[in-house]
């Protein structure tokens, strides 16, 4: 994956991004340190793609702040300016939240400047009893796009019917 460009993620993002060890890091104006990583996915077929990991590093409850969803998303576009692969994301489980959180990244994701840019589709899956949401972002103008969705769909009808 290539690095994000902080001089033009930061010109664009409300809080100021750094990178600390593979991860980039921002704090809110409520004192939460927010980090997103990107981990490379082998497995998805052909073209290269990332697992987008979002974690809040305080553990502290976070209040709504329009400033967290804008830094998310420009990351998320920054990314794919470097990067034009696909983008994954399983929402957090922790305390049976990940609807929420799934809800929240759909709202956050799903505005229109968003939509004319990136293919989104989010699938609920459940393992071991537990519901998992698993999200795809993938810029429309991918040459791939049809059968990256395609494969994308597979996989989750893989995973439910719990076949290798």
């Amino acid at each position: 994956m290539k690095a994000l460009e902080l001089n033009i993620l930061n010109r664009l993002a409300p809080y100021e991004v750094v990178l600390r060890d593979g991860e980039y890091y921002f704090h809110t104006d409520f004192n939460i340190e927010y980090s997103v990583e990107f981990k490379y996915e082998p497995a998805f077929g052909g073209s290269p793609a990332y697992w987008f990991d979002l974690m809040n590093r305080s553990g502290k409850a976070s209040p709504n702040d329009p400033k967290v969803r804008e830094t998310v998303i420009r990351i998320i576009v920054e990314f794919f300016r470097a990067n034009p692969d696909i983008m994954l994301y399983m929402c957090d489980s922790a305390n049976d939240q990940q609807a929420m959180r799934n809800r929240l990244f759909l709202r956050w994701f799903t505005g229109a400047e968003q939509s004319k840019l990136f293919f989104f589709k989010s699938e609920m899956v459940v393992d071991e009893g537990m519901e998992n949401f698993i999200a795809i972002i993938v810029p429309r103008s991918h040459p791939y796009l049809d059968d990256i969705i395609e494969h994308f769909d597979s996989e989750i009808t893989m995973f439910r019917s719990n076949k290798p």
